[in-house]
């Protein structure tokens, strides 16, 4: 899919997830059903994704986690594909330096959804992982996040 200076601007005016399409259409001096159609196609081609997002500041017991991970295996993409299913994780990515993937998972203590819990319950599913470095963030700006527990 070709991304232009529209859909960046539309993407960009998206930010907010409930800017009505005519108003987008009227910024941009585009019609209603440009917008809407550039927004499908984006949505089907898995490049844009409209969601709420929480600050899990405000969410009493809830705690982001950020993980560090080595593998034994350099099969890191399947790797990163399975620990991306598992409950609570938010992304995980593939990165150089020291660690081979580190992800970013959502943690709830009321809940008993602790950082113990993700690693017996979760974590433990997940063969070949060598180490794990853990950095529990204890405050976070301008951060947000998909709830997913």
């Amino acid at each position: 899919m070709k991304i232009d200076e529209t859909n960046i601007s539309i993407i960009k005016m998206l930010q907010d997830g409930r800017k009505p399409f005519s108003a987008i259409a009227d910024e941009l001096a585009i019609t209603e059903n440009t917008v809407r159609s550039r927004v499908n196609k984006m949505m089907e081609e898995g490049l844009l994704q409209i969601t709420g997002l929480v600050d899990p500041e405000h969410l009493p017991g809830h705690k982001i986690c950020i993980m560090g991970i080595k593998l034994k295996t350099m099969d890191l993409s399947v790797k990163a594909k399975d620990i991306a299913k598992l409950r609570g994780v938010i992304s995980v990515s593939v990165v150089t330096g020291r660690y081979d993937l580190i992800a970013e998972v959502l943690l709830d203590e009321d809940q008993h959804y602790s950082l113990i819990d993700f690693f017996t319950k979760e974590l433990v599913k997940i063969a070949e992982i060598q180490n794990v470095e853990t950095f529990v963030v204890y405050q976070a700006y301008n951060v947000r996040v998909p709830y997913i527990l």
